[in-house]
């Protein structure tokens, strides 16, 4: 399998569109149009019935003391741990890409409606929460279940940039056996004994004027 996006390189930046967040001079960060970016593939083995697309940042600090806190860093070697931003499941198997802006397309306070996906550009097709759920979970104006895409928004002051990893996945089964509010790694493990290849694509991005993406 192939996987590639026209709005970003192999290892390179993600643009400002396609976050959650972008960096603002003043508080650091702000609210960004929140774009799904642009995805293809190709190569799709024989036997496939069903794609499922999850789209994780491995580099969430473990711990949260630093994070976004003034005169203080959060350092490059405290253990890091996955965040899901997309959880896209039940794509037909013919599908062969997802334009930019598709499934999002601006921020949501208290999160996009799911599992269903209203006016889905792909019939069928389902989404999980992702992980702003519970980063938002005690803000009385953000806190709600976020179903779908939100792209990154790292902590503006950590020492590295975060790796934004999307990974499509050929499935054998046309529907994955998880329903309601489902999570990434739900989804994961419902995805295991069940792909028949799969493909990555990585990007890169920052909140830190200091670190470059």
């Amino acid at each position: 399998m192939k996987l590639w996006s026209d709005s970003f390189k192999d290892g390179g930046a993600i643009p400002g569109e396609y976050a959650f967040c972008v960096m603002d001079a003043l508080t650091h960060a702000a609210l960004s149009s929140n774009k799904n970016p642009h995805l293809a593939w190709s190569e799709i083995p024989a036997g496939t019935r069903s794609l499922a697309l999850i789209v994780h940042d491995p580099d969430v600090p473990s711990r949260g003391d630093d994070v976004n806190q003034e005169g203080k860093t959060v350092p490059a070697d405290l253990p890091r741990v996955d965040f899901f931003h997309w959880v896209l499941i039940d794509l037909p198997a013919d599908t062969v890409q997802i334009a930019a802006a598709s499934f999002a397309d601006g921020v949501s306070p208290r999160g996009k409606a799911g599992p269903a996906i209203a006016n889905s550009p792909v019939s069928g097709a389902r989404h999980g929460i992702n992980d702003y759920t519970g980063w938002f979970a005690q803000d009385a104006q953000m806190a709600g279940d976020y179903f779908g895409y939100d792209g990154p928004c790292p902590p503006w002051n950590d020492a590295i940039a975060h790796r934004y990893i999307f990974t499509l996945y050929a499935l054998d089964i046309a529907r994955l056996p998880v329903d309601g509010k489902f999570t990434g790694q739900q989804a994961r493990d419902a995805i295991a004994g069940h792909v028949l290849d799969q493909a990555s694509v990585e990007g890169r991005y920052t909140l830190n004027p200091a670190v470059s993406a």
